[in-house]
């Protein structure tokens, strides 16, 4: 019972009777005069730049602006694309490395593969790399990506 009642509890305090969390009193950049006071003090054209570019986001009173992760369409920009991109480099870089890994496996001397690279052969790598993510869903639908549990080791307890 006691955990029945702790259960609807945390459903209902986390639902609606705890209050949202305020956006630490955002204001836009252009109105902010923390913000206003930085921009003026911008040496070069190129800063003077970003800070005109950075005048429609949101500014905290320190006058920095500030990232809104909240899944809605109007901050899309600031945070999910870029980290998505930053996802999908990351996913290029670490499977165009698997796979000259596993190119120089068959190599008489695989070990200095890895040390003296073969660039031709990693360009050609790095150049059908970008199509990762369907090529890393095929090997995983095959079988191909994971090992089997009996050649996984695991250390005894």
């Amino acid at each position: 019972m006691r955990k029945l009642f702790a259960l609807i509890s945390t459903f209902f305090l986390w639902v609606g009777l705890a209050a949202p969390a305020l956006a630490y009193n955002l204001t836009t950049c252009g109105d902010n005069p923390s913000f206003q006071a930085r921009a003026a003090k911008a040496a070069t054209e190129q800063a003077k730049a970003r800070f005109e570019n950075y005048a429609q986001l949101q500014c905290g009173a320190d006058g920095l602006p500030h990232l809104i992760v909240d899944g809605s369409i109007a901050h899309l920009g600031e945070f999910i694309i870029p980290s998505i991109l930053f996802l999908y480099i990351a996913g290029w870089i670490g499977w165009v490395g698997r796979a000259y890994i596993i190119s120089v496996r068959g190599d008489k001397s695989p070990e200095m593969s890895e040390i003296i690279i073969d660039v031709p052969r990693a360009i050609r790598i790095m150049l059908t790399g970008f199509t990762w993510p369907l090529a890393a869903l095929a090997e995983f639908t095959s079988g191909k990506l994971t090992a089997p549990d009996n050649e996984i080791t695991v250390s005894p307890r």
